[in-house]
């Protein structure tokens, strides 16, 4: 099982690399189901992935200039606030079991999967349907302040409970928001999951979290040369094409995730 979850480790590098935003959704459940490690610990582990595999993809985008530290700015420090808060505070104040009904119990770990399976619903709609083709950008982004403040909150709370990166909630509101072009969106967005994925996982450096350093590197280092590898085969491959088919994959993993748990 542990080679069957570097594969996947590499694999979902090399997804990231390749579509872009939604690849690191399949982090989690890498870790759970092929590692074995602790739903609440798998999401805290994840934040640490994602951030540093999204620090690496990012650098190509900083070079072709695809990257609007304004808006990353903007966007990014109510995110990183709320993921902080979420992982330091409301993360571990969930009580286990959350509630009891005559037979059912649903467990702290139960809960956050099925959450997570959810997220990863929502995620495969934006991955599957047709994207609508974005306007030409005017060169000045506008912002739409409160808006992005609100989006920010949520999309933070989101990566602090799950901890995935919200591509797929993060593009579009940099899109309809910020009103960036769209490879300037994707190369935003990855700088924005970075610096609050890094950022929250601090928010998981507590004396009670033991943390296996060790397997964290091995586990990065392997998505790493999968999203540089990727990256190359995007210039040859078109991320769109594939989207679709990676959309339908993830909403498989979701349901079967949700049957799972209800089955447990």
């Amino acid at each position: 099982m542990e080679i069957l979850g570097y594969i996947g480790a590499a694999l979902m590098g090399l997804t990231l690399g390749l579509i872009g935003g939604g690849g690191s959704i399949l982090t989690v459940p890498i870790l759970v189901y092929l590692f074995g490690v602790e739903t609440s610990l798998s999401t805290a582990y994840s934040l640490f992935i994602v951030g540093l595999t999204s620090l690496i993809g990012s650098f190509s985008h900083m070079k072709l200039g695809n990257v609007h530290w304004r808006t990353a700015i903007v966007f990014g420090i109510p995110s990183i606030v709320s993921v902080y808060l979420t992982r330091h505070f409301i993360v571990p104040a969930i009580p286990d079991p959350i509630f009891s009904i005559d037979t059912f119990t649903l467990t702290k770990g139960m809960g956050i999967l099925m959450f997570f399976a959810i997220i990863m619903v929502m995620a495969s709609y934006t991955m599957i349907r047709k994207p609508k083709k974005a306007a030409a950008g005017s060169g000045e982004v506008v912002f739409n302040y409160p808006m992005i403040l609100l989006e920010g909150l949520v999309v933070g709370v989101v990566t602090g409970l799950v901890g995935a990166g919200g591509g797929f909630l993060i593009i579009p509101a940099l899109v309809l928001l910020a009103k960036l072009p769209m490879k300037q969106a994707v190369g935003t967005s990855l700088i924005i999951i970075a610096s609050k994925s890094l950022l929250g996982f601090l928010g998981d450096l507590r004396p009670e979290v033991n943390i296996d350093w060790t397997f964290l590197m091995i586990f990065s280092s392997i998505a790493i040369v999968g999203i540089l590898v990727g990256a190359m085969l995007s210039k040859k491959i078109s991320g769109d094409k594939l989207k679709p088919a990676f959309g339908w994959f993830v909403l498989i993993m979701g349901v079967y995730i949700i049957i799972d748990q209800l089955l447990k």
